[in-house]
């Protein structure tokens, strides 16, 4: 089978380095394009140091210069909204990891963004196969979750289809890459390290999206309150999941047997064996969900922990599992490689 040609948009950041690194060893993709206005005619290693064997450029070109069969658009919210229709009206795919997309409600875009959107009548599938595979099939326009919302959904799902909680309280923790590439007070190394600080206590952006991803699933109202903390780790996001069962005659086993049943068939949500708690290190540079650490206390209320790398799963290699489905690959393609441990 013929290679698809892909370009990265905004390769820059974090982000477009963790895309030309999986797919640098995609068995059915050819990299043609790595855009930076900024960075114009340098080698991808001047940014990204560990690519020095890629012999990839970046460039700045014209919409219309762009020869591609799929492009990833990694460039910042607000300014995805402005470049991907140019790219849509050329007959490309588009797996746009900003939050442009991500919402049926633009209103809702518009309160918790900030800025009026656009192009309102675009239409994107959101991109999480573990529930919209057979939409994703049919996609041009894919809008790829939140690093946030990929953990706690994934272990929310199992309770909220089942009708087992009406309250979610979602504790995360993530790495100090989820900032981004450009520095700031907040991930200044003498601010972040040996420290822990929550930040948005009750009003980050990835709480309306988790939201109305939730409120897809079951009968149930579920409430869901949101709470993120930076954590001097550089990679990696880490979800304690607290609900109370509304069901009394529902044990902790009878929730794990439930879980492993609804994830059986996920080739990147893994549900660890016994029960055992989730580590970051055991996810880091992979596109796999741990989930586990699932306990009832003595009050029905339940803990359940997801572990995600916010730069895989929860963003460069999730778009890559969408571009898989996309084009009809099997979804593990590029994807295959395990944590990094310890």
């Amino acid at each position: 089978m013929s290679k698809i040609k892909v370009g990265i948009l905004g390769a820059s950041g974090y982000t477009g380095g963790e895309l030309l690194r999986l797919l640098y060893k995609h068995p059915k993709v050819e990299i043609t394009t790595v855009t930076s206005r900024k960075n114009d005619g340098e080698d991808v290693s001047v940014l990204h140091p560990h690519l020095e064997s890629l012999d990839l450029k970046f460039s700045n070109p014209n919409s219309k210069d762009v020869d591609a069969d799929v492009v990833f658009c990694a460039v910042p919210h607000g300014v995805s909204m402005k470049v991907v229709p140019d790219y849509l009206d050329q007959g490309m795919k588009v797996v746009d990891l900003s939050g442009d997309f991500r919402f049926k409600n633009i209103k809702t875009y518009e309160k918790w963004y900030g800025m009026e959107h656009i192009h309102p009548e675009l239409e994107a599938v959101f991109g999480l196969p573990e529930i919209n595979r057979e939409l994703i099939k049919d996609a041009n326009l894919i809008a790829n979750p939140g690093c946030f919302p990929t953990g706690a959904i994934l272990s929310s799902l199992p309770l909220v289809e089942n009708d087992l909680v009406e309250r979610i309280i979602l504790d995360s923790k993530t790495g100090i890459s989820g900032a981004g590439v450009k520095p700031s007070d907040k991930t200044h190394y003498p601010t972040c390290t040996d420290n822990v600080k929550p930040y948005a206590l009750t009003n980050h952006r990835h709480t309306p999206e988790i939201r109305e991803q939730i409120g897809n699933f079951g009968e149930l109202d579920v409430k869901v309150s949101f709470t993120p903390h930076l954590v001097p780790v550089i990679r990696g996001i880490y979800t304690t999941n607290h609900s109370i069962l509304v069901k009394d005659d529902v044990s902790e086993d009878d929730i794990y047997s439930l879980y492993c049943e609804y994830y059986k068939d996920e080739p990147f949500v893994q549900v660890l064996k016994d029960n055992k708690i989730p580590l970051l290190a055991s996810v880091r540079g992979s596109n796999y969900c741990h989930i586990g650490g699932i306990s009832k206390d003595d009050t029905d209320q339940l803990i359940v922990i997801s572990a995600i790398d916010n730069l895989v799963k929860g963003a460069s290699g999730q778009a890559i599992q969408n571009m898989n489905i996309m084009c009809g690959f099997d979804e593990t393609d590029g994807l295959k490689e395990l944590g990094l441990y310890p």
